[in-house]
């Protein structure tokens, strides 16, 4: 799943390409216009209901994935274990 940063990216190029201002999207969605540049910006950390309000305005949606898990280099095991002297 996308992170907060990645996902305001993607509603603000959104949001461009139909030519809309954040005041325009705050208009059309009914949210307010501080809560779209949170969202933007990465900052949000409301209600689903709002996130969904705002991606389904622009032409985007939600998707679950899988996490992805990060495994240390083989390299890396050695000092995961050692023991401090």
């Amino acid at each position: 799943m996308a992170t907060r940063a990645e996902i305001g990216q993607s509603v603000r190029q959104a949001r461009k390409i139909l030519g809309y201002t954040q005041q325009k999207l705050s208009e059309v969605t009914r949210i307010n216009k501080t809560t779209i540049s949170e969202i933007e910006n990465g900052r949000f950390t409301g209600s689903f209901d709002i996130f969904e309000r705002v991606l389904d305005a622009v032409g985007l949606q939600f998707e679950a994935t899988h996490k992805k898990h990060n495994l240390p280099d083989w390299d890396e095991i050695e000092d995961l274990f050692s023991e401090d002297e």
